[in-house]
């Protein structure tokens, strides 16, 4: 599992990180809501540590790009703005969480583990569309142009966790968490399997979209210039 740290306080943000790192998390760190914003558009994440008041963009600004941009990523507030109407605004504009500096560490843990207990939070059954493609999450079909074709269960959940993080580099940890859950004993070659299906299924309906591996990472789903 890999979290996103946004913090601008950099004795806090190393400290977390030891102390996530100590808990078995990978983690990544950045000082500022610009930077940050620019590893949740690139990178895939399974959480995101998130402050207020950071230098550049504040974190306001960071969630509501985010959501605007359609990434569903689990997002916790940790911010020493603690006001009542002030974990309000955070909450409405799409956090999942707000948690009040200084805090326990025990309980920022608890409050990570009990939300990547819950199932993603896919919004509406609306197709998911991207580039040249559009998928039918309730019928698994997928379509280009013309051309169509179903896809199994796991296909589906596998395509769909992709065109919910559109344009990000997926780690290979995140995608069998998410789509054969966290506790499921599987092995990485059943990924590459289902990765295989899917490029053919893409090559079946002639979708200049493909699933590019990303050495030593993941996956990402991009637009093939060949």
């Amino acid at each position: 599992m890999r979290i996103l740290i946004i913090e601008d306080d950099k004795s806090l943000a190393e400290t977390l990180r030891f102390q996530l790192e100590h808990s078995h998390f990978e983690t990544d760190v950045c000082h500022d809501g610009e930077e940050g914003l620019h590893f949740i558009e690139q990178q895939s994440h399974d959480l995101i540590l998130l402050d207020r008041m950071l230098p550049v963009l504040d974190g306001i600004s960071v969630l509501k790009i985010t959501r605007e941009k359609n990434i569903s990523t689990p997002i916790i507030f940790v911010t020493a703005l603690g006001a009542l109407n002030e974990k309000i605004t955070g909450l409405d504009c799409g956090a999942d969480d707000y948690l009040v500096k200084p805090f326990e560490f025990e309980e920022l843990l608890a409050r990570i583990r009990c939300i990547l207990r819950r199932p993603p939070r896919w919004e509406g059954s609306k197709p998911l569309n991207f580039e040249d493609i559009s998928y039918d999450v309730e019928q698994k079909k997928l379509c280009c142009g013309s051309l169509s074709c179903s896809l199994s269960a796991r296909e589906g959940d596998l395509l769909e966790f992709f065109l919910r993080n559109p344009g990000q580099t997926i780690p290979r940890g995140s995608l069998l968490a998410k789509v054969w859950g966290p506790d499921a004993e599987v092995e990485d070659g059943n990924l590459d399997n289902y990765i295989y299906f899917l490029r053919r299924r893409l090559k079946s309906v002639k979708s200049s979209v493909n699933l590019k591996t990303v050495r030593g990472i993941g996956y990402q789903l991009e637009v093939s210039h060949v």
